[in-house]
């Protein structure tokens, strides 16, 4: 009961991040760009943590060190691969313009609401292992949520849609991680692989994302000023998965 608990709690606070992108309507462009560079930064360095530092010691701990780690990996990796290609889906926080153009409005709703659902059911699935690997997890996805939603928000915005609707909206998706993690914790409750599956599975995804989305939009600065404040925020979003160790 204690991982229901905590998980609808934790999905209900990152839900809430949503409607932070009412806030940057107020911040200039440069402003806007500083931000974003240190939050992805800080989101690298929590999904590469979390990955490296709680997730996979934790799939060893349970699976040994044979090959069923590296194909849930895999899996991990590959599934949002195809996520991203087919569903359009990419967590990408550089604002919307011409010369950088996002999916359609509402087509950008449907892989939020897809990507909030399976964030949900990792950290739902996540706290039936142990409640300090649920925190952990839930903490590498707050953090990258926090740019991830800014950058939704944006969007909207450039879709045509009036503020108050793109902030309903944008919460609307971002509930669906509630559902997911009622899945998660219903799946996991019933079959134990699935509690066993999604560990490595997690991590795979926490790399896939710091490395093929978000270090790449890092390396779009390369201002030695910007890019000593990018590995600043990786260094940090490190350290905050080692002291949850």
């Amino acid at each position: 009961m204690s991982a229901w608990i905590y998980a609808i709690i934790s999905v209900v606070i990152i839900s809430l991040v949503s409607i932070l992108g009412i806030f940057t309507i107020y911040l200039t462009k440069k402003h806007m760009s500083k931000l974003l560079l240190f939050l992805v930064s800080l989101s690298t360095g929590t999904l590469f943590g979390g990955a490296f530092l709680h997730l996979l010691p934790e799939a060893f701990e349970k699976l040994g060190l044979g090959i069923e780690v590296g194909i849930y990996l895999l899996t991990g990796i590959l599934t949002f691969f195809v996520l991203e290609k087919f569903i359009h889906w990419r967590h990408c926080h550089v604002p919307t313009s011409k010369s950088h153009p996002h999916p359609f409005a509402y087509m950008n709703l449907v892989g939020d609401a897809l990507h909030n659902l399976i964030d949900g059911l990792i950290i739902g699935t996540t706290y039936l292992v142990s409640i300090p690997l649920g925190i952990t997890t839930s903490l590498a996805v707050l953090f990258h949520e926090i740019p991830q939603e800014i950058g939704d928000f944006g969007v909207l915005i450039h879709g045509g849609f009036k503020k108050t609707k793109a902030l309903f909206f944008n919460f609307l998706t971002a509930t669906t991680a509630i559902l997911g993690a009622i899945l998660g914790l219903w799946l996991g409750s019933a079959l134990d692989f699935f509690v066993v599956f999604i560990v490595p599975f997690t991590a795979g995804g926490f790399i896939y994302i710091a490395g093929s989305d978000l270090i790449p939009e890092l390396h779009k600065e390369s201002k030695p000023s910007r890019s000593l404040l990018q590995f600043i925020g990786i260094i940090i979003g490190i350290g905050i998965m080692v002291i949850m160790i």
